[in-house]
């Protein structure tokens, strides 16, 4: 449950981002999980921390021993250049792995781990919060030990700037997927889905369904209407299973984007980890420029986004997860907010609306026109598996290796 600085200003829209992006750390030969991220931290800390400050960056511990985290040092000014400072503490990270004959691994999923034989919680510090989690949930599922994700955090300053914000974000939710889809392959096989970490995430506390909801938030005109519809439903939910409340935060709210008013911002938290640096801040640039141009829509236009309920954006959210940037998005209504009609597919909705609202910077530019053009992370890693076998699963996740090590794009 590692922390983003919260900034002694509120921060206005669009005036920060913060950027987590979590890698699993990997055996070099096996490719198998190695649970010692600890030790990194100890490494770069000299002293046992979950926590460790490095200028611009700052890495931390997860759920799980053999997931670390980068993640901006406080707020950023811009993301046009903050994938230098990503691929560098990569590097930095991977030479400290380098004497135990391990590496960095990154996309959303480790393609053939068994979570419950391979599984070691975070034992230090924030033990309490994980061991309630596991034993309410049950930890070992892939929903919860098997997962890396990208999180966007964007600010807002006050109640309006919050419901635009809010409603801008539900709005290009169901989208993501179809350029940041990077996990078709668990447990050793193709699962049918391109965004299988997705998939694992949205039932990891079907125990307590009210906590991911549909995934996609519910609509809301004021914070007020945020803590009564969403957050004390939750708490309520939980205090059965949680009578100490050590869960009783913003935090346990799992849906793919959840308001963090301890920060005052909203985090978006439903895409899948690329194979560099480079290509996860064209995507989170992507979904910036395009979640900006839709927060200044009129009330009367914020009416219509918020009409479009929950469970129906979750159809299309879910057609995304499956076919990523080929998914046929069909729902009338749902195009009309965005300012289009269909029938028209998830790739073709990202390049009309990222022209519409202003592009990115290159080398982002560059990057998300790679997306565009070869497909999805995922795409391209089943044209380079090809048939799933053990060894080609090993030999795309060395590629994978590479590709991060040295800041480069999977091109099959």
């Amino acid at each position: 449950m590692s922390e983003t600085v919260r900034p002694v200003q509120p921060l206005h829209l669009f005036e920060g981002f913060g950027v987590e992006l979590e890698y699993m750390i990997v055996d070099r030969d096996s490719r198998r999980v190695c649970p010692i991220a600890d030790r990194v931290l100890l490494a770069a800390a000299g002293e046992l921390t979950n926590e460790v400050e490095r200028g611009r960056l700052a890495w931390s511990n997860e759920l799980v021993m053999h997931v670390i985290e980068l993640k901006t040092n406080g707020p950023a000014s811009s993301l046009s250049d903050l994938a230098d400072a990503f691929q560098e503490d990569v590097r930095a990270i991977n030479r400290w792995l380098e004497p135990q004959n391990a590496s960095l691994m990154p996309s959303a999923v480790h393609p053939w781990m068994d979570p419950y034989a391979e599984t070691r919680l975070w034992p230090h510090d924030d033990a309490t919060i994980y061991n309630t989690f596991n034993r309410i949930f049950d930890c070992r599922g892939h929903g919860w030990s098997n997962l890396q994700s990208a999180h966007l955090n964007l600010p807002f300053a006050d109640e309006d700037e919050f419901v635009r914000l809010h409603a801008a974000i539900r709005l290009i939710l169901p989208l993501i997927p179809g350029i940041a889809a990077s996990s078709p392959f668990l447990g050793g096989r193709a699962t049918g889905l391109l965004d299988s970490r997705l998939d694992a995430y949205r039932k990891n506390c079907v125990r307590i369904p009210s906590i991911t909801g549909h995934v996609i938030p519910e609509p809301v005109e004021s914070i007020g209407d945020y803590h009564d519809r969403i957050l004390q439903r939750i708490y309520d939910d939980l205090a059965p299973h949680d009578p100490e409340g050590i869960l009783r935060f913003e935090w346990a709210n799992a849906r793919g984007a959840i308001a963090r008013f301890d920060r005052q911002t909203i985090e978006i938290r439903i895409v899948d980890v690329q194979e560099c640096p480079l290509a996860d801040l064209a995507v989170l640039q992507a979904i910036t420029a395009v979640v900006r141009g839709f927060t200044d829509a009129d009330q009367s236009l914020r009416s219509r986004f918020n009409a479009l309920t929950s469970d129906r954006l979750l159809e299309s959210l879910l057609k995304a997860m499956r076919d990523g940037e080929n998914a046929v998005i069909d729902d009338t209504d749902y195009l009309a907010c965005l300012g289009m009609s269909g029938p028209v597919r998830a790739a073709e909705i990202w390049s009309a609306l990222v022209a519409r609202f202003g592009g990115l910077a290159s080398p982002e530019a560059d990057a998300l026109g790679r997306i565009l053009t070869h497909g999805t992370l995922a795409t391209r890693m089943q044209r380079v598996t090809g048939s799933v076998s053990p060894e080609s699963l090993r030999a795309t996740s060395g590629r994978l290796c590479e590709c991060l090590e040295r800041g480069h794009m999977l091109i099959p």
